[in-house]
């Protein structure tokens, strides 16, 4: 009698997911992918979808194409409910409500995480994340319609329209602040009639002393001065402590002051995907603030050989929150896999640092590799390279070149469509535009599997 083939269920397939079915297609394993999108989200460039620069589809390719040649891997569209650990199942629901169990012999988990709000999942409505296509679509139609609005505004509300608070100095929040600077100043200089496009104000908010802290004193000082360069207000040592439709208040040192606004963004601060909690609670494996389950040094759960936690999802040696971290420990899990059924020896998970980089602006941006620091136009060439290298498929890196060609070259973005629901009501009056513009409460805050 032939032995059954092991079975592998991989739950989410983001940077951490997707690596580890690559990793295993074609081989002497069933496997199968679990994640209630349809699509593999490259997050690190969805503030360009969010900007007009990309479409969602050059950001998000179905993950059944993605893994068309992969004849060992099926992909179930569903969200996990809950894992049974002593009888490795995994519990899911689809959208229609019919649960689907799927039964494991070795289970990575890689369900990313979503926008934290540090307690306040209120500031959601009035400040979308970055964390899904849905939120990019979100904010670009609240970015491109706070022009719309301003130029019919009164004089004395214009300048709450064309301001911008954007929360958060990392990675995320440096890049979305210098794209809709330049999305102002460049691509919508020439095609309003009322009002000036280049006095936006843009705000960049966060509690460190400097933007992108973690590249270094150095590269953080480089990142100022191009900030600066593009017009772009840094409001740092400055704690959020309220959001509503029309405005931030934020703590300093000297009191708490107002900026008035109707667009802000949120890019600080991420939780780990439930799961880890409910991990957490099964095994007896502790779960820090942000919500990640610390992992044995092999990324598996303790006791649990057989499930692997990688990604946003585990806390081991403090490893950076980073898509690199997730690439690597979901090839680490499946390669552990694939050792143990060959009866070779496995080793523990070591994090190799390729170099961190962040784009700032039109050919601005910073880069850490090993010993060298780069800036400016140098590091960007090192961004658009690195970037493009993460891309899957020939397809979207071509169209995507072509649409950064068009916008950093010359200045058009062509994905600017956005659309306005009429809810009713006299449209000449400022209320029911605002309505338009700004609708409806944004879904109650959730972590999303990535």
């Amino acid at each position: 009698m032939s032995r059954a083939r092991h079975r592998v269920v991989v739950v989410g397939g983001g940077f951490g997911g997707l690596p580890a079915c690559r990793r295993l297609a074609n081989r002497e394993v069933d496997v199968t992918l679990i994640d209630r999108r349809n699509h593999h989200l490259f997050q690190p460039l969805l503030y360009q979808v969010a900007t007009g620069i990309l479409s969602p589809g050059q950001v998000a390719p179905p993950l059944r194409h993605i893994l068309r040649r992969a004849r060992n891997v099926r992909v179930v569209l569903s969200e996990v409910m809950g894992i049974d650990l002593e009888n490795r199942v995994v519990h899911s629901q689809q959208a229609t409500g019919e649960t689907i169990d799927v039964a494991y012999d070795s289970l990575i988990v890689a369900a990313g995480a979503g926008q934290s709000y540090f307690g306040h999942d209120e500031f959601a409505l009035f400040a979308p994340g970055m964390k899904t296509i849905d939120d990019a679509l979100e904010l670009r139609r609240r970015i491109l319609g706070a022009f719309e609005m301003a130029e019919t505004a009164p004089d004395d509300e214009r300048a709450q329209w064309l301001t911008a608070v954007v929360v958060g100095a990392g990675p995320t929040g440096v890049e979305i602040a210098g794209q809709i600077r330049e999305l102002a100043t460049r691509t919508l200089r020439r095609e309003f009639r009322s009002i000036e496009t280049g006095a936006m104000r843009v705000v960049l908010v966060d509690g460190g002393h400097e933007p992108l802290a973690t590249f270094g004193s150095h590269l953080s000082g480089k990142a100022r001065r191009q900030l600066g360069e593009l017009g772009i207000e840094l409001q740092m040592n400055a704690q959020v402590v309220g959001v509503d439709e029309n405005g931030v208040d934020i703590k300093l040192a000297h009191g708490t002051e107002r900026i008035d606004a109707h667009t802000v963004v949120w890019a600080a601060g991420v939780h780990a995907s439930p799961l880890a909690a409910m991990l957490g609670e099964a095994t007896g494996a502790a779960v820090d603030r942000s919500g990640r389950i610390a992992v044995r040094p092999d990324l598996t759960l303790p006791g649990h050989p057989e499930v692997f936690v990688v990604g946003d999802m585990a806390a081991l040696d403090d490893l950076p929150g980073v898509a690199e971290v997730a690439m690597q420990g979901g090839l680490h899990a499946a390669n552990t896999i694939l050792h143990r059924l060959e009866s070779k020896p496995t080793v523990d998970f070591r994090y190799r640092d390729l170099g961190s980089v962040a784009t700032i602006g039109r050919w601005r941006a910073v880069c850490s590799v090993g010993r060298f620091r780069l800036s400016g136009l140098p590091a960007w060439i090192v961004w658009m390279f690195v970037h493009l290298g993460f891309l899957n498929g020939f397809a979207n890196r071509f169209t995507t070149t072509m649409s950064w060609l068009r916008s950093m070259v010359g200045r058009a973005r062509p994905e600017r469509v956005f659309s306005v629901a009429h809810t009713g009501g006299d449209l000449s009056t400022p209320e029911t535009v605002r309505r338009i513009i700004q609708p409806a409460p944004m879904p109650a805050l959730q972590a999303k599997e990535e």
